[in-house]
């Protein structure tokens, strides 16, 4: 979201980011930078909230009970954001898919919203042929292959691929019951922000306008367009566990194209046994290196 901010201020947009106390240094960081982004802050956890109240982002939540808590958390936003855009008046909101509320927000004040998509068309196109088909459904057994319908491409999987929130739709899992009403608020909604580009995905951003029927703009690589110094850069995230030094020393040691870089993001969570079993896949059958 940072980096898209970046963007809308190079092409003479003003931007404010509404910010919960834990994300307001990167904001601060990227003014001294020179970026005239507005900055606004929000508490987080809100006043009401049963949140522990030094649990301040979703990759922080240790345990699925603290799901709910979340996101009644995020709920709790909606006045005091309601608030912030009386005073803004802004021509537009743009909010991450995480907070479906937003969309009559927006409506409130008479302008649109737009979602930011952190993955893709390709990842969003598949979900909703998923949920609309539910083809895991028709199927004896987990291991059993089944093709997604009305897709651009063949797509094979088998059940224990498919995620738990669209196998779990309609029962009382809180990430499921959040998926619908995002599903809900993305149709509402004027259209998707996606950090990607057309040319890596264009059968599915076709897809997702013409057979979907959705608004969509590509406007990424955001990494792209963000000019950031060394020191912003270094603190992006969150600390890094080894030194740089340790992390280069090692990437020398390897030999050239022997070293494959995977990232599951700050949200996924793995057992010490699943990423055993990750390391091994990745290096087998070809001769890679594989580091954590």
């Amino acid at each position: 979201m940072l980096d898209m901010a970046k963007l809308f201020t190079s092409r003479g947009l003003k931007t404010t980011i509404i910010a919960t106390p834990a994300f307001a240094a990167s904001v601060k960081r990227a003014r001294e930078s020179g970026h005239d982004i507005g900055l606004t802050i929000v508490q987080f956890p809100p006043k009401g909230s049963s949140l522990p109240d030094n649990l301040v982002s979703f990759d922080q939540m240790t345990t699925p009970a603290l799901l709910p808590m979340f996101v009644e958390a995020l709920s709790l936003l909606q006045e005091p954001v309601e608030k912030l855009l009386q005073e803004l008046n802004p021509n537009c909101l743009l909010s991450d898919m995480f907070l479906p509320w937003t969309v009559d927000s927006a409506a409130k004040f008479g302008i649109p919203r737009l979602v930011f998509g952190g993955t893709n068309c390709f990842s969003q196109c598949l979900a909703e042929q998923m949920h609309i088909h539910k083809p895991y459904k028709n199927i004896s057994s987990d291991s059993e292959p089944f093709v997604v319908p009305d897709l651009p491409d063949k797509l094979t999987f088998t059940r224990t691929q498919v995620p738990s929130f669209l196998l779990e739709e309609g029962t009382k899992n809180e990430f499921s019951k959040l998926r619908e009403e995002m599903r809900e608020s993305e149709k509402r909604s004027y259209g998707v922000l996606f950090n990607s580009c057309y040319e890596l995905e264009s059968a599915y951003a076709n897809h997702y306008k013409k057979v979907l029927g959705r608004r969509a703009w590509h406007i990424g690589p955001l990494f792209l367009c963000n000019n950031a110094g060394a020191e912003e850069k270094a603190q992006r995230g969150k600390e890094s566990d080894i030194k740089e030094h340790e992390c280069l020393a090692w990437l020398d040691s390897k030999s050239p194209n022997s070293v494959v870089y995977v990232c599951f993001g700050s949200m996924a969570s793995f057992s010490p046994a699943q990423l055993r079993e990750t390391a091994i896949g990745l290096r087998h059958p070809a001769k890679i290196s594989s580091g954590s």
